[in-house]
């Protein structure tokens, strides 16, 4: 009997939990993954690729004698530091100060956006001098005050970030701020470990050339039951690859759970140092991410997607008059076979409140009908794929339109 979708969510966000590369969670949730796959009768291949684990086993911050909520940023190295904190919160006043053996206080225009890992390609300019800087001046510990109220999201999460850090809410940020004098003891022990991670890749062939890929990833950040993001893609990843497994197809499908979306794109790396040669014969990626929010709707939306798909997506969706078309976005996998010229095509949400990557993210906020909404949805996709040659998708080439 197929599990619902819903019912493979229960599993990954309540009975599983946080899902970080690396962890126990990651490992405990590949293995699912590919008993799915593999009850469904598909070939499967884990791709195994090195990451960094990491653990925070206790980590705290004293204002004077006062205890006050805080966190060790993801990746944090230990530490055990007192002394008064000196505050910035522009690119400006970061290159003016003197913060060398020092507690820096990182707040406003500085921690509005967590700060990109080093490693990451696509970091704007001044993110990246603001870390160039860090490093340079080389503080004793660092204190970044979250800019929004609500469930606590570490500002810094880069395993090449070696200076000690903690995140506290703005709550906290604002007492140091008035407490300018206080001494501040941070104390962080953790422990960073070589650690490995996989994609689980099922693959079911079809009769002829061609292959349609679904994908999702199946991480998630440190501390969240990650229920919508993005348990809710693999759920439906899942309920799809035992729906059209049982099916002849003229192109092969293959089912992709990714691993490490969330911090750098290992996962990403891995599949494509294997498949480098294959992406001529994709006919699209199907990549979900995020949905199924009872408070949102579900999205769509294309990347490198010729005209003639696009208005056979379209027509598709009107079956579906609670889907709802959004501009393109690339935070995620599929963005890396856009750049490579194959078609995307994100299943995603639109309006659904902010839980992304907090503890708030459980299993509460969705909905069992959109789930199958999602599914139905990309089944149809799929279905209308099939029917078409490979390369009917793409965008054409600028010589192909008489540009030069």
């Amino acid at each position: 009997m197929m599990t619902t979708p819903f019912a493979h969510l229960f599993h990954l966000a309540v009975e599983i939990g946080q899902r970080p590369g690396g962890s126990a969670g990651n490992l405990a949730a590949a293995d699912y993954i590919e008993g799915v796959f593999r009850s469904c009768g598909l070939a499967v291949e884990r791709q195994r690729f090195a990451c960094t684990g990491w653990e925070a086993q206790d980590s705290y911050l004293q204002i004077n004698e006062e205890w006050v909520q805080s966190a060790a940023n993801v990746f944090s190295p230990p530490c055990d530091v007192s002394g008064a904190v000196t505050a910035v919160s522009t690119l400006a006043e970061l290159e003016a100060a003197d913060l060398r053996d020092k507690i820096a206080l990182l707040y406003g225009d500085l921690t509005r956006h967590p700060l990109p890992a080093k490693a990451w390609a696509f970091k704007e300019e001044k993110a990246a001098r603001v870390v160039e800087l860090l490093e340079e001046k080389e503080p004793a510990a660092l204190i970044t005050v979250q800019s929004r109220f609500g469930d606590l999201e570490r500002v810094i999460e880069d395993a090449d970030f070696t200076i000690p850090s903690a995140t506290v809410p703005a709550q906290v940020g604002l007492r140091l701020l008035k407490r300018y004098l206080a001494t501040v003891h941070l104390r962080i022990a953790s422990t960073r470990t070589k650690a490995e991670s996989y994609n689980v890749v099922a693959r079911h062939p079809g009769a002829g050339a061609g292959t349609v890929l679904i994908c999702a990833h199946y991480d998630t950040k440190f501390d969240t039951p990650g229920a919508a993001d993005n348990g809710s893609g693999v759920a439906v990843l899942l309920t799809l690859a035992q729906m059209l497994s049982q099916q002849i197809h003229p192109h092969a499908l293959e089912f992709v759970a990714f691993s490490n979306e969330e911090y750098l794109p290992l996962g990403n790396d891995a599949y494509f140092a294997r498949h480098n040669d294959s992406f001529d014969e994709m006919l699209a990626v199907i990549n979900i991410d995020k949905v199924g929010c009872t408070l949102g709707n579900n999205s769509i939306t294309t990347l490198s997607a010729s005209e003639p798909f696009q208005e056979h997506l379209a027509a598709i969706t009107r079956s579906y008059p609670g889907v709802v078309w959004v501009e393109p976005w690339i935070e995620s996998d599929h963005a890396f076979f856009a750049w490579r010229g194959v078609p995307c095509v994100p299943i995603s949400n639109g309006s659904a409140p902010h839980f992304d990557h907090l503890r708030g993210d459980t299993i509460e906020w969705i909905s069992a009908a959109k789930l199958n909404e999602a599914a139905s949805l990309v089944h149809d996709i799929v279905a209308d794929l099939q029917r078409r040659p490979v390369g009917w998708g793409r965008e054409p080439k600028c010589e192909e339109v008489g540009e030069t």
